[in-house]
């Protein structure tokens, strides 16, 4: 039945029919990654990383859909409701409101690293402030910062919204999950919303802390080099990505980041590589919500009928 209604879609799809995207949309499984994005939202703003209307969240969906934030919206007032469906091109499929005017951004980032599966984009104060001074935080002075973020790239300035902005990020986004933009703020990728959501309190933590630190002792002693070597094994066992290991022949998939109550539990646990692929624990890589849907209605109708 499943390869039947795959086929049926197919054809549907070649001859301009509808494609699914409202299924897709309210199926259940996107409705959970709407309230993670509505949660990480919240998060952003109680935690003074978005103010305004400012920052903005998405999420990849199968079939290489994005979920996203609306323009005009504060995080904190967020509701999964008003969330939007966009394709690739930034065609708005889904959605009561217009997407985030900043979603060319978060395209360009899909389009350039397969294994990106959520982006956010925020203002949290010490790190926008060292991108605001055009300074990249050093390196090699917290153990935190260097398993799950490493060397921090600083792209250039562009007008925010535009495609010349998006591709700022585009020499670093391979070998860094966090990026300071310019006179702007920051953007991190991940393997889930969640854990974008997290790189955003690394990276800020690391800025105040290392601010903070320079206060009482301006030459700080890095981590010994053989130590960044282990974090550096760790890091490529656990698919994370970093520049310090842009040498290898294929840059690193990203792997879902520990929790910081996890690490070790993370290790022995090969760091979720079902989620990596974007995909929930058990669940089949050929998942596609619209096929699902109506694989349940067929049977329903059948079990109604050997009834009769």
């Amino acid at each position: 039945m499943r390869e039947t209604i795959e086929r049926c879609l197919a054809a549907g799809h070649a001859q301009g029919a509808p494609g699914g995207f409202d299924d897709l949309f309210h199926a259940p499984e996107t409705a959970a990654l709407k309230e993670e994005v509505v949660r990480a939202g919240r998060k952003l703003w109680e935690r003074q990383y978005v103010d305004g209307n400012g920052g903005n969240i998405s999420v990849r969906l199968p079939g290489d859909m994005i979920l996203c934030t609306p323009t005009m919206m504060s995080k904190g007032d967020l509701r999964a409701d008003e969330l939007c469906l966009v394709d690739l091109d930034n065609k708005l499929l889904c959605g009561c409101r217009p997407q985030t005017s900043e979603i060319l951004l978060h395209l360009e980032i899909y389009k350039a690293v397969p294994e990106a599966r959520a982006v956010i984009h925020c203002h949290p104060p010490y790190a926008t402030a060292h991108a605001l001074a055009g300074v990249v935080p050093p390196g090699n002075l917290l153990s935190e910062q260097e398993i799950f973020i490493g060397p921090v790239a600083l792209a250039p300035y562009e007008t925010p919204g535009t495609p010349a902005f998006a591709a700022t990020v585009l020499p670093y986004v391979r070998n860094h999950n966090t990026i300071l933009l310019a006179h702007h703020g920051i953007v991190c990728w991940a393997d889930t919303v969640t854990h974008a959501e997290w790189y955003t309190e690394v990276i800020e933590t690391y800025c105040k802390t290392v601010m903070i630190a320079r206060q009482l002792q301006p030459n700080l002693e890095e981590i010994p080099a053989a130590k960044i070597q282990e974090i550096l094994a760790l890091k490529q066992r656990w698919g994370l990505p970093d520049a310090r290991l842009s040498a290898e022949p294929k840059a690193q998939p990203c792997a879902p980041a520990a929790p910081a109550k996890a690490h070790a539990a993370a290790a022995r646990n090969g760091h979720h590589a079902a989620a990596r692929n974007g995909h929930a624990a058990g669940q089949s890589a050929r998942y596609r919500p619209e096929v699902e849907a109506l694989i349940a209605e067929f049977t329903e109708r059948i079990l109604r009928l050997a009834e009769e």
